[in-house]
This record gives C-alpha cells, sequence and structure tokens, in this order.
C-alpha cells in the first residue's frame, strides 16, 4: 500500500519506536506517582524523563500529558473560558478547537472571531489584532492547517498576543514534528500536540505544553496521587490536570520518538520536502485538477480536488484500485471548507512524510491522470 495519508497519523514508526512501546508494555506495569515501591519509582522516573524530553524540544516550562492533541485543546478552552468573554481564532482550525468554543457559547456565552485568510491564503496577523475585542482573553491559532498546509505566522502573531496581554494557544497537531516549534520565540503560552503524526511516535497520548503562568483551570477531575486528604481538585500544574493512570509505555515511546526526531538528517527532510514539491507540481500539470493552497504551505500536505468528481468518490478509487491511502472529506474543518468553496464536495489530502519516496509520488499522480480520464 501506498500510504498518504500521514497527516492523520504516520504509518511507519521508526524502530526505537516500536522496541520502546514492546519494551514497555512487557517491563513496565505499575502507575507513576502511585505508590513508593521499586516500580512506581520506575514509572515516574520515565515520565519525569518524558517530561524533560517534550521541554527540551519545545522550549515549554511544564508539559501535561492528556490523552490526545484533541483533549489537550479541550483542556486549554474550557479551562481558561470567561463567561461572556471572547475568543479570536480562525477558520482553518480543526473541529477539536471549533466544537469546544461552540459549546462554551451555549453554555456561557463565550463568543468567537473566526478570521479568515487574505487573497492568498495565508492569515494576516493585522487581522487577527482588529479582532481582539475588550473582553478577549484568549487568541487560538491553528500553526499549520490540516486541510491545505498553509503555516500562519504565528511569531507575528504572538507578538501581538503579547502586546495585548492575551495568552496565546497554539494547535501544533501538523507542525511539531516537520517544523522546529519553540514556544519561547514564538511568544505562545499554550502548545499541543499528538506525537502519532509528526514525530511518528505513539498513539494514545497527548502534550500540553505550558509556558509563563498563564490561567489554566482543572477540566478533568480524579485521582492525582497529590492531596489525596481532599475531594478538591489539585490545581497545581501539571499534576492537577493528570487524573487518572497516565499511559508510562507511551511516553516512553515519546522519549523514543523524540530522540529520533533529532537524528533526521537534513537530506531526509529535503527529500520529503522534494517529494511535496513534486506532487504539487505533476499535480498542477493534470487538467480538471485544482490544488487548495499556494503560499507559504507545509509542501507534504497537498490538498486538491478533480472537476466534477466527488472527494469521497477519488477515495475510493484510489484505495480499491490502486490500494493508495489518502484522506477525503472535510477533514474536520467545516469553516476552512466553506472558505475554500468544498463543503458540499469535500477535498481529498494527499500527506507525506519521511518515509515516502519519489516513486510513490510517481505512481500516484499516474493514478490521478488514469482517474481524470
Amino acid at each position: 500500500m501506498i500510504y498518504f495519508d500521514n497527516a492523520a497519523t504516520t504509518l511507519v514508526k521508526p524502530e526505537c519506536v516500536v522496541k520502546s512501546e514492546k519494551y514497555a508494555l512487557e517491563n513496565l506495569c505499575a502507575n507513576a506517582g502511585r505508590g513508593s515501591h521499586s516500580g512506581a519509582i520506575k514509572a515516574a522516573n520515565i515520565v519525569y524523563e518524558g517530561r524533560k524530553a517534550v521541554k527540551k524540544l519545545t522550549s515549554c516550562d511544564e508539559i501535561i500529558f492528556t490523552f490526545n492533541c484533541t483533549d489537550a485543546l479541550n483542556t486549554v478552552l474550557f479551562g481558561t473560558a470567561k463567561p461572556g468573554g471572547h475568543v479570536v481564532t480562525t477558520v482553518y482550525e480543526h473541529n477539536s478547537t471549533l466544537r469546544p468554543l461552540e459549546e462554551l457559547n451555549r453554555r456561557i456565552g463565550v463568543e468567537f472571531t473566526a478570521v479568515r485568510p487574505g487573497i492568498h491564503g495565508i492569515i494576516d496577523p493585522a487581522e487577527i489584532e482588529r479582532a481582539i475585542r475588550p473582553n478577549t482573553y484568549l487568541i487560538a491559532v491553528n500553526h499549520v492547517s490540516n486541510v491545505t498546509g498553509a503555516v500562519a505566522p504565528v511569531t507575528q502573531i504572538g507578538g501581538i498576543a503579547r502586546r495585548h496581554g492575551i495568552p496565546l494557544l497554539l494547535d501544533g497537531a501538523q507542525s511539531v514534528g516537520y517544523l522546529d516549534v519553540n514556544m519561547r520565540e514564538i511568544g505562545c503560552n499554550y502548545l499541543c500536540f499528538s506525537p502519532h503524526k509528526g514525530l511518528h511516535g505513539p498513539q494514545g497520548i497527548g502534550c500540553l505544553c505550558v509556558r509563563g503562568n498563564p490561567p489554566l483551570k482543572p477540566f478533568r477531575f480524579g485521582g492525582t496521587g497529590t492531596s489525596s486528604h481532599t475531594l478538591n481538585q489539585p490545581a497545581d500544574v501539571p499534576e492537577g490536570f493528570e487524573s487518572g493512570t497516565l499511559p508510562v509505555h507511551s511516553i516512553f515511546s515519546l522519549i523514543a520518538a523524540i530522540s529520533h526526531y533529532r537524528r533526521i538528517s537534513l537530506n531526509t527532510r529535503r527529500n520529503l520536502a522534494e517529494c511535496g514539491d513534486m506532487l504539487r507540481s505533476e499535480l498542477s500539470k493534470i487538467p480538471g485538477i485544482k490544488i487548495y493552497g499556494k503560499y507559504n504551505i507545509l509542501p507534504n500536505i497537498v490538498c486538491f480536488n478533480i472537476n466534477k468528481m466527488n472527494a469521497a468518490s477519488v477515495g475510493d478509487i484510489l484505495s480499491e484500485q490502486y490500494d493508495t491511502a489518502v484522506r477525503c472529506g472535510l477533514h474536520c474543518a467545516p469553516l476552512c471548507h466553506r472558505f475554500l468553496g468544498t463543503i458540499d464536495t469535500g477535498a481529498v489530502r494527499a500527506s507525506l512524510s519521511y518515509h515516502n519516496t519519489q516513486s510513490e509520488v510517481e505512481f500516484f499522480v499516474k493514478a490521478i491522470r488514469e482517474i481524470c480520464k
């Protein structure tokens, strides 16, 4: 199978990640922070090393482990919510941001403004600033669009957030592992990502990185291994936000994934960019193909449609006749598709990663040419 659905989750995991997961499942059975015996201490040390690895990767101050990126985003959006307040976001956001904001609107009257990109498909920082109101308490921005691959000018947006004293939440689901994401340089307060995408790590764990001392209230309640004498949820970071058993085996694999990411060669990175550029260039030569996104994009995400064909039909043909995996539909980003004019048809997304090759790109382009005929 040719796998071009890496923006959903990467297929090929590094050997060190696979071995780490297997070792952890076979040898790590205790709960971190839930005892003083040797097994619990070993698990706690792994969690500690996992926090260190993520902090070094992102330049954050604290790391909260969550179920996935969606859970991390929910933790911030519900944990910072102010009744009657206002959030600035963009039409590029995933439903993991938009649906919590819509729910907060129903529950406590939170309003949000979704900034549209300009003519070139890029979010203008000035539009973010113009959308700020006196009651704006959060700016939430998708670093890389999971639909078009558009990269937001997050450093400029971070500067705006700092000037106005508003915390910045960055959805790094598609950027971490493909771009170097430094919270200090960007100026963001919250960064959410999952290692099963660009880092080629395990599923079942997410990371909420916190920098500075921004406001955050617990979103989930239960056992934390701390302050067990009280029925009140502790609000300290990270323990007060990690109720229940932590996935120690996934954290152990996450450490391996981060280590592997740091060893990825310049040639490997260049090959991925060349494959993405080649795919975009060759598809653009086919009559009847419309490609979405052109400027300031992550090259390994290519979103397109074939004239007069529903995206789902294209995906079915690719799967059944060419054994090729892509993502078709609305990609959980309805405002983006309304902006693109594809809310009725959806779109085909081919997303590459470090293991993909130019020969796979050639095969894919040949398949699309045949489908177009």
